[in-house]
């Protein structure tokens, strides 16, 4: 089995640390095939820079669909993720819904504890589209933003560290997800620090990913694929996918 893990960012140094955790989860059951975008931002941290990342994150599908068996969408607000799974015929998982989806079924509340205070309306948003927002505790996060993605996660464990407490204790969560692609491998680390259990969105949508390709679903029975159509300007894996050329 090969999963392409896709890193929106343009940070590589984002990208090996979840490579890794993703590794370490998958074992010898599935080799990680891991992309970092050419394109787009340092960093992805609104709904605008998300939009124009999804757009890539479809390009580097394309490119790459036919030599693996499942996508993982490599940052927290799931950038292209939908759109993704409208037109590949392959499992595309998103690491937020991911996350979301196992803190569900983990424990009856969650949250979600990140380094910035510029995700967290973004991130309530993803728990609304999940449809579980009536279980969802909030965001927690430091009231200043960082000056760099760097190194966050031990620049700010301990302030991290401080708002897990506050999620488990002051919110009443069982469950606390570490959102964002630079808190990768961190809740591993953490686990004997906190109450409460912790959720590497990596990790959880790595094994959801191998999940989905076990069940292999019949994608040749999708009803809501969108109708073909030309463009311009696409890269020419994309436009032939979208013309209908390809699956």
């Amino acid at each position: 089995m090969r999963l392409l893990m896709i890193n929106p960012n343009m940070t590589e140094a984002m990208t090996g640390p979840m490579a890794r955790v993703a590794q370490d989860l998958a074992g010898d059951a599935a080799e990680i095939v891991a992309l970092t975008a050419a394109q787009g931002f340092p960093y992805i941290s609104s709904r605008a820079e998300a939009q124009i990342a999804g757009a890539h994150v479809l390009e580097m599908i394309a490119d790459h669909q036919d030599s693996v068996d499942a996508v993982i969408v490599a940052a927290f607000g799931d950038p292209g993720l939908v759109a993704a799974r409208e037109l590949f015929n392959l499992p595309v998982v998103g690491m937020a819904e991911a996350a979301i989806m196992t803190a569900a079924m983990l424990g009856d509340r969650f949250s979600v504890v990140t380094f910035s205070p510029h995700m967290a309306r973004w991130y309530t948003d993803c728990v609304r589209q999940t449809g579980l927002e009536a279980r969802f505790t909030g965001v927690r996060c430091p009231k200043v933003a960082p000056d760099s993605v760097d190194n966050v996660a031990t620049a700010l464990r301990g302030d991290l560290i401080d708002l897990v407490g506050l999620a488990t204790s002051a919110d009443g969560a069982d469950v606390v997800i570490l959102g964002g692609a630079p808190l990768a491998g961190l809740a591993k680390e953490m686990a004997s620090e906190v109450d409460g259990l912790l959720i590497d969105p990596i990790a959880a949508a790595t094994a959801q990913a191998m999940s989905l390709v076990r069940l292999a679903p019949a994608y040749g029975q999708r009803v809501a694929r969108p109708a073909a159509k030309p463009s311009k300007g696409l890269s020419p894996a994309l436009a032939s996918i979208i013309a209908g050329e390809r699956a």
